[in-house]
């Protein structure tokens, strides 16, 4: 057993399995997953678990070199705000919510939460601890 870190043996693997600028999304409940991506589904019920609890738990356990938002991300303060002092060591990149859609079919997975406030979703790409 794991001593720590992220225990979902799902989101282990993915992490484990990342390479330097690989795509891993972080996505509230409505977020359309494109076919062929993989889900892990972690939404238990509305607003659980968090999209801030999913990310603070990511961050942990993953070296981050970029993070990618919708612009629209702007309209959901709280979370534009929460990304933006998160990754104020990151560049972060903005792009149209349709644009992040379609970023996302070069994801090797989206992690569903069970957020529902609009535009709290997030591209976390792979870097390098060395």
């Amino acid at each position: 057993m794991k001593r720590f870190g992220i225990l979902n043996s799902h989101i282990s693997k993915v992490l484990a399995d990342l390479g330097h600028t690989d795509y891993i999304v972080i996505a509230d409940a409505g977020l359309p997953i494109p076919d062929g991506v993989k889900k892990i589904d972690l939404a238990v019920k509305t607003g659980m678990p968090s999209f801030i609890d999913v990310v603070n738990a990511v961050d942990e356990d993953m070296v981050i070199e970029k993070v990618i938002i919708a612009s629209e991300i702007e309209r959901n303060p709280e979370h534009a705000n929460y990304l933006k002092g998160k990754f104020a060591d990151k560049e972060i990149e903005h792009v149209s919510h349709e644009e992040f859609k379609q970023l996302t079919k070069q994801a090797k997975a989206v992690i569903r939460t069970g957020e529902i406030t609009p535009y709290a979703n997030c591209i976390l790409q792979s870097g390098v601890f060395f």
